[in-house]
């Protein structure tokens, strides 16, 4: 066999390689993450549960998912061990960060408007007391449209989705 031959071949082999040794490390990686786990820890299990780590033996764990609701798991169904601000954002709501209080968004909307309830409140609710005419009015004269009444509507021929309208 010939040089060129034998090239594919051993392409194919070092790229299996290459991806089975990376696969492995990854592989190690989550479980030396899982060994590492202690109780009080926070973890995401592969099913997308968040839940605090009670107990943790050889190969399950058992985890606090609420009060009163403990849930035995496989260490292998543990996706992520969180740390704890990471878990307390998510689960609780808690941000823990140090920006200031100005950043806030108030609880009411008028420092948003630019208006501090004072000066044109009376004419803003003095515009929103005129009332708007939609009714139709015809170009020409000015006055209003004549309403069909159900009576000539009933006369008037129906059309049907695949009339055209022309005879």
């Amino acid at each position: 066999m010939s040089l060129v031959t034998l090239l594919p071949f051993i392409v194919l082999i070092g790229a299996m390689f290459l991806m089975t040794r990376s696969a492995k490390r990854k592989q190690q990686q989550a479980a030396q993450m899982r060994n590492q786990m202690q109780p009080g820890s926070g973890v995401r299990t592969i099913g997308g549960m968040y839940a605090t780590v009670k107990e943790v033996s050889d190969d399950t764990v058992l985890l606090d998912a609420g009060p009163g609701v403990e849930l035995l798991f496989a260490k292998n169904a543990i996706a992520t061990v969180l740390t704890d601000d990471e878990y307390n954002r998510i689960v609780h709501g808690i941000e823990h960060d140090l920006k200031s209080d100005t950043d806030i968004v108030p609880d009411d909307a008028s420092s948003l408007t630019g208006t501090d309830g004072t000066g044109d409140s009376a004419a803003a609710a003095a515009a929103s007391d005129d009332k708007i005419d939609l009714g139709k009015k015809d170009a020409e004269d000015g006055t209003e449209a004549p309403e069909v009444t159900e009576v000539e509507a009933q006369d008037e021929p129906k059309k049907s989705d695949g009339d055209s309208g022309t005879k």
